[in-house]
């Protein structure tokens, strides 16, 4: 990477920066091209003089001038622009998360629904050790906002559902993320001890952005790169990655941070396919594969009900001939169930979710 010239953009393998305003800069990375956008923009907070802790010593506040941007009007026209590229570049398939605080994240969520963003989720990141209101004027301010939105209302987008629920002990992951904030040794100090950038968010944090709407492989893009994190994560978790960044302190930092990344095992960060993008396979196939002969019975977890497979790919239940998903429902009493999961095969006296043979289908179907 090119740490000497902090103008020069950079190009490394899959990792591309580039230097100089974000607006002008994403005219030229191609329509349809990027999967996933993080954004983390200035958040014009206009604070009104220093910031004094009780005992008198100056609290490192956002005064840089990059966060100033000037009037509401002014700072509409500037997320404006910015967001109209980003719709632009998105894929159709692709997402945006763009974190803020309360100074701006109400604006940036009215624009992203003028320009036809659908908002998903808004997510809340909780500080786990946020920074006390030392005026005693508020509460403290223990949290941003990230607006989680697809390309438009009907759009398809990737959402890492079963794999995000499995690692959360297989419970839906909800919308209140809770991370500390950027320290330690993860936080990046200038020559002089301070910080080298006064917003650095933690990886973690990233990391779950990443694992939760991308796919390794696919394209990340950050037009406001700062320090470099969503280039860091995005490196170790083998996604491509395209940054914008206009300061030559920042770009210098980033292009160092990011060359320094060992990037995850393929063989880790490899992302089996989700039931729900993997290729259909009716009850019938499973029967025409010879995995379950006319005359098997099918039970439920708890041998309560039992169904006689029959060999036009429906079953029987109580003199009735129906799908796996009615007969499962009817056993229920319920308006609907997911036959796959509900029915059962006896194998060697264990029972076996019938769902294992749509997989052994798709295995014949599509061998590796």
């Amino acid at each position: 990477m090119n740490a000497l010239n902090p103008q020069i953009d950079t190009l490394d393998g899959d990792v591309t920066i580039l230097a100089g305003d974000c607006i002008e800069r994403l005219k030229g990375v191609p329509s349809a091209s990027v999967d996933l956008v993080f954004a983390d923009p200035p958040y014009n907070m206009q604070l009104g003089g220093e910031l004094l802790r009780p005992d008198q010593s100056k609290v490192a506040a956002v005064d840089d001038e990059w966060d100033q941007i000037g009037s509401f009007q002014d700072y509409d026209e500037f997320t404006r622009g910015w967001l109209t590229q980003i719709k632009r570049v998105l894929k159709p398939t692709g997402s945006i998360f763009v974190i803020g605080s309360y100074h701006n994240i109400f604006r940036v969520g009215y624009i992203l629904q003028d320009l036809g963003f659908w908002v998903l989720n808004d997510v809340i990141w909780s500080k786990a050790n946020p920074m006390p209101n030392f005026k005693g004027t508020r509460l403290t301010n223990a949290h941003e906002t990230m607006i989680w939105a697809s390309t438009g209302k009907n759009a398809r987008f990737t959402f890492n559902y079963e794999h995000m629920k499995a690692g959360n002990d297989d419970t839906q992951l909800r919308s209140v993320w809770e991370f500390p904030i950027c320290g330690g040794a993860e936080r990046i100090k200038g020559e002089d001890g301070s910080k080298a950038h006064s917003t650095q968010k933690p990886e973690a944090l990233l990391s779950r952005v990443l694992l939760t709407a991308s796919k390794p492989g696919d394209l990340v893009l950050d037009p406001f790169l700062g320090s470099g994190t969503t280039g860091a994560v995005s490196k170790r978790l083998n996604r491509r990655f395209i940054g914008l960044e206009r300061d030559p302190t920042y770009l210098r930092v980033a292009r160092e941070r990011i060359a320094a990344v060992q990037p995850l095992s393929k063989d880790v960060t490899k992302r089996p396919t989700p039931k729900r993008e993997q290729k259909r396979v009716s009850f019938m196939q499973v029967i025409e594969a010879g995995l379950l002969v006319p005359g098997d019975i099918l039970f439920d977890a708890k041998r309560k009900h039992k169904a006689i497979v029959r060999p036009d790919g429906t079953v029987e239940l109580q003199g009735k001939c129906l799908s796996i998903h009615k007969a499962g429902a009817m056993a229920l009493g319920a308006k609907s169930c997911n036959g796959w999961d509900f029915w059962h095969v006896g194998i060697n006296q264990d029972l076996v979710n019938i769902d294992t043979l749509r997989d052994k289908v798709r295995a014949i179907m599509m061998p590796t």
